[in-house]
């Protein structure tokens, strides 16, 4: 089973620059999860993403990095049945004219 959480878009402090540690700027994510689905386990992507917004408000991160691999490992201790998660995290308005960001794939051992 796949899931796919797209453009999950908040204000939050990330950043090493100045500025960045004082004013909340909207980051985007997308998240594409792949886990065992048996009919008992499922993933609630409500819940993904609020602990998602909740964690990188709570925690400001300095870099982006940072942020990608707290949550990551956060969601794959909270469910054991991931064998693939895909993380991407966008700042859409930290450069005039792109968007930057960065993404990783986490492979799992399959439950």
């Amino acid at each position: 089973m796949k899931i796919h959480i797209k453009d999950l878009h908040f204000k939050t402090i990330i950043g090493i620059l100045e500025h960045e540690r004082i004013h909340p700027q909207t980051v985007s994510l997308h998240v594409k999860i792949v886990y065992l689905f048996d009919g008992s386990h499922f993933i609630d992507y409500a819940k993904v993403c609020e602990w998602i917004i909740q964690n990188m408000q709570e925690q400001k991160y300095g870099l982006v990095e940072e942020a990608l691999e707290g949550i990551t490992q956060k969601i794959i201790e909270q469910y054991p049945k991931i064998s693939k998660i895909s993380l991407k995290i966008y700042k859409p308005t930290i450069i005039e004219n792109a968007i930057v960001g960065v993404s990783r794939t986490f492979h799992l051992p399959k439950n």
